[in-house]
């Protein structure tokens, strides 16, 4: 993992998932998993995020949420789709309301499957986002010293 200057704060949003991968990215702030270990702070505004992680599946409901707190985020940021449905739409694909995984709406960075996603990958999806979210700080570094 990539050495960061401040600690990672993430938001996580349920677009529509049937709880399973949001009671799993809880497990990863227990003491069991302890993903703060990283320097990782859980925030409810995504003014102050750096890292989106969504659980379920895009909607007509809440694609413009979904957009709306991407949107909110400063930049650098990276999205992490968790669980087959946020990858994909998983098993509820087919269905009339759902128009699939989170990259139909907003980029994906790092996706992690699984149905329900194991803390365990939860994390190391996390881990691989704060590397992504430091290459592009520095793509951003280096372009404004360009135009400087």
């Amino acid at each position: 993992m990539a050495y960061l200057k401040k600690s990672p704060w993430l938001i996580h949003y349920d677009a529509s998932s049937c709880n399973g991968c949001d009671i799993e990215v809880l497990a990863c702030l227990t003491p069991l998993y302890d993903v703060e270990r990283f320097g990782i702070i859980n925030t409810g505004n995504p003014k102050h995020a750096d890292v989106f992680v969504i659980t379920g599946s895009i909607n007509d409901l809440n694609r413009e949420v979904v957009k709306n707190i991407y949107e909110q985020m400063p930049n650098p940021k990276v999205v992490v789709a968790v669980g087959i449905c946020a990858c994909s739409g998983g098993v509820f694909a087919e269905c009339y309301n759902v128009s699939g995984g989170v990259d139909q709406v907003i980029p994906v960075d790092v996706y992690v499957p699984g149905c329900a996603a194991r803390p365990e990958s939860i994390i190391d999806g996390i881990v691989k986002a704060l590397g992504i979210l430091e290459e592009k700080r520095a793509k951003m570094t280096e372009m404004e010293a360009v135009h400087a």
